[in-house]
């Protein structure tokens, strides 16, 4: 403590000058207003940059919390938005009530994921705990991402759309006439869509999206867009390939559709001998 009282008294003079510059400055400042308000435009500008790079560290480091508060908004919105959008038909009083809660949607970050097998998979970080379930359909803001496979207490595999097992009822959105898309194994960015008639006008540029035919997806997810037709050699369906709208190369975070009559749909299917994609 003295070696600081010695050197602060070895500096008294420099101390009292900067004491006296400063009463000066405060004197000019305070009693003429040209260089007041020059004064204080400057240190508000100063300020302001000061304040603005403390923002923007500390936006930067509440990033993964921002992203996941829009995530789950985002989640319930959808929800919301699949009700609004219902189509009218003479029996929706009735259906109505069944029909509103028949989607329930949850976000999730993607931790892994592999686009370079014939059979790819993504990891999220959302399980049991949080309500994910297998047979969930998995999608974000680009389209239709693939389907959830297992699940452990906090983490679920999904089977992706570049999967070669993995079909997915799917409409051209403009004529309604519905197929199944499925990865071939080769472009991460096409897929086929099957089961379409040689007979149907199909042309290039139509949006391909859900049909809504399963249980697994509600209506109008988007898929692709068709980036070629031929006419398919030896068969009575249509050559059609799509291109993809999710990018698979950057996907992080996703949305997972719940249906939740799915078991009694299932279990209608099954009774009936009907197969369902």
């Amino acid at each position: 403590m003295q070696r600081i009282l010695l050197f602060l008294y070895s500096l008294r003079a420099f101390l009292l000058f900067v004491f006296l510059e400063a009463i000066a400055i405060w004197l000019i400042v305070s009693f003429n207003s040209q260089q007041g308000s020059a004064f204080f435009n400057s240190s508000n500008q100063f300020s302001g940059k000061i304040l603005g790079a403390q923002n923007n560290i500390s936006d930067y480091f509440s990033l993964a919390e921002v992203n996941k508060r829009l995530l789950d908004t985002n989640a319930e919105l959808l929800a919301a938005l699949e009700v609004l959008r219902k189509p009218a038909d003479s029996v929706y009083i009735q259906l109505d009530s069944a029909f509103e809660s028949s989607f329930e949607f949850k976000g999730a970050k993607v931790i892994n994921n592999s686009i370079r097998l014939s059979q790819n998979h993504l990891t999220i970080n959302k399980g049991a705990n949080q309500g994910i379930k297998p047979g969930m359909g998995v999608f974000n803001g680009q389209g239709v991402v693939g389907r959830v496979k297992g699940v452990s207490n906090n983490f679920a595999t999904v089977i992706s759309l570049l999967h070669t097992d993995l079909l997915v009822s799917s409409k051209i959105e403009s004529s309604e006439v519905f197929g199944s898309i499925k990865w071939d194994g080769n472009n991460p960015k096409f897929a086929k869509m099957l089961y379409v008639p040689r007979h149907v006008k199909v042309q290039k540029g139509d949006k391909v999206v859900t049909s809504g035919y399963n249980a697994i997806f509600p209506e109008g997810i988007a898929i692709g867009t068709i980036s070629e037709v031929k006419q398919g050699a030896d068969t009575n369906y249509l050559d059609i390939t799509v291109e993809l709208s999710t990018d698979f190369t950057r996907i992080s975070y996703v949305y997972l559709v719940e249906n939740t009559v799915e078991q009694e749909l299932d279990s209608l299917y099954n009774s009936s001998g009907i197969s369902n994609e």
